[in-house]
């Protein structure tokens, strides 16, 4: 369900609560309207008592009220519903004015002079709030301003910086879509509109609305910016998911477990000459720290703790015989015992692609 939705539950649960509190509603029908917002609630996966959920979903400082009282002043404005001189044509009005989108700015009644003078008042007030940080204020003067006069693109633009100002990143897109849809070619709001999706994390539609916005201005400093940091945010995030994941050729244990022949390997390069722990030429355990600086193995750790392989590997018998062998004083083995051990071997083919005849896992070369 998206976000949009939700919002309005959300608005509508917080408008019968309220409802509640102020004694709009009867005490006798309270605990039926209680009940009715636990159901509601449920039904769309909101919970007004979730503050995380609260914060992602509320429409601060507004509510389902303010929003519905600036609909009825702005639907005045363009004219919706006038000459209706009888009660029913008035009623009829009323009733498709709540189920018809309201007109686009080209086709709406223009606001009078009058109504822009003073819609520009509001929007410099709002100007002023903007500077002195008072976001919330300067969302209801923007807002005032719109309903004077809802053709003005600047006005949404505006809006939607304060919008964001306030984290509230959700409703600077819909502000800025609100200004596209007044005028497709206020590049503005695209450079909102990417701020808002770049501050959500949404990089590719970050990336998509400083496009479009650089279509219609291609020489807009703010867009260029916007855009580069995004590309550069979309690049790192696929870098980060195309790192390819050290897998299993032969199924081993669901696929949790690297390829321990390839491991083998690494570890015998690395080892060097080493026999046991201080060297020698018996090709022995390597070192730790060096292990722990080579990415595959580290990838592998990763990949054998998140999937929960590191445990079932402590399991094996082989391997507990291993680790007691070393607390009790007896060392590592080398690479060669371990290797010629029948139990270690079929570990190998069961974790990985085989045995140490298997084939190496991806990037396991040299590096």
């Amino acid at each position: 369900m998206t976000d949009k939705k939700q919002r309005l539950v959300l608005s509508v649960l917080d408008f019968l609560s309220q409802s509640i509190k102020d004694g709009t509603v009867k005490s006798d029908d309270t605990e039926g309207l209680e009940v009715a917002i636990q159901c509601i609630g449920e039904a769309f996966g909101v919970d007004p008592t979730d503050d995380a959920q609260r914060r992602r979903l509320s429409i601060s400082p507004a509510n389902l009220t303010t929003i519905f009282d600036v609909y009825l002043k702005t639907r005045d404005k363009l004219g919706s519903g006038a000459g209706s001189s009888s009660a029913g044509g008035s009623a009829a009005a009323t009733s498709a004015s709540t189920t018809t989108p309201l007109p686009p700015a080209s086709t709406a009644k223009q606001p009078s002079a009058s109504d822009k003078a003073s819609a520009e008042k509001h929007k410099q007030a709002g100007n002023s709030q903007m500077s002195s940080k008072s976001y919330t204020a300067a969302i209801a003067s923007y807002t005032s301003a719109i309903a004077l006069d809802p053709t003005n693109p600047v006005y949404y633009s505006n809006r939607a910086a304060a919008h964001s100002s306030l984290d509230d990143h959700y409703s600077a897109i819909e502000d800025a879509q609100k200004a596209l849809s007044v005028d497709p070619k206020f590049t503005k709001a695209y450079s909102r509109m990417g701020h808002a999706y770049y501050c959500l994390e949404d990089y590719d539609e970050a990336v998509g609305a400083f496009e479009k916005g650089l279509e219609l201005d291609p020489g807009n400093a703010n867009l260029k910016a916007g855009l580069e940091n995004s590309r550069a945010k979309q690049a790192k995030n696929l870098d980060v998911e195309t790192i390819p994941p050290v897998r299993s050729p032969g199924g081993g244990l669901g696929g949790g477990m690297p390829d321990l022949s390839s491991l083998m390997g690494m570890m015998g390069g690395l080892g060097g000459a080493g026999g046991g722990a201080a060297g020698g030429a018996g090709g022995g355990m390597p070192d730790i720290a060096a292990m722990m600086q080579n990415p595959q193995m580290m990838a592998m750790a990763q990949q054998m703790m998140a999937s929960g392989g590191m445990d079932a590997m402590m399991q094996n018998p082989a391997i507990q015989n291993m680790v007691n062998r070393a607390q009790s004083g007896g060392g590592m083995p080398s690479m060669a015992e371990l290797m010629s051990d029948p139990s270690i071997r079929d570990l190998a083919a069961q974790f990985g692609g085989g045995g140490a005849g298997g084939p190496p896992a991806p990037g396991a070369g040299s590096i």
